[in-house]
């Protein structure tokens, strides 16, 4: 499956966005949350940020794959979402707002676009009864 290369790849992305964290929280010595440090508190965000968005995606993609989906459709699907991943952690770890909001924006129209995908899908399915 075309999907589980663009899982790996955002399973990646978390991991290092999550030592990211660990590395902060030693360095400032918090053992919870985010101890009042700025710093910990964007590195926590841009985690958590990207794990509520990717497994909505991932989804979404794997979903589409499974039913049939043309193979550029899904690894646009699949790079879209993790550029737009990266940007915004880019953004948000940086301090940029103008590559949080691009990020934002190219994963919002990817998410929409996979869930208009598989509506799609779904829907000439059921018409034409497969």
């Amino acid at each position: 499956m075309i999907s589980s290369f663009y899982a790996a790849l955002s399973a990646l992305l978390i991991v290092w966005l999550s030592l990211r964290v660990i590395k902060l929280r030693r360095a400032k010595k918090v053992r919870f949350g985010d101890g009042g440090e700025p710093k910990l508190q964007v590195a926590i965000r841009a985690q958590a940020n990207a794990t509520e968005y990717i497994p909505v995606a991932l989804i979404l993609l794997i979903l589409l794959e499974l039913d049939g989906g043309h193979l550029a459709l899904v690894h646009s699907g699949g790079i879209a979402m993790l550029v737009g991943r990266i940007v915004h952690a880019r953004g948000l770890l940086t301090g940029s707002l103008r590559y949080r909001v691009l990020g934002m924006q190219i994963t919002l129209f990817t998410v929409i676009g996979l869930a208009v995908a598989n509506l799609a899908y779904a829907l000439y399915k059921g018409l034409h009864g497969f």
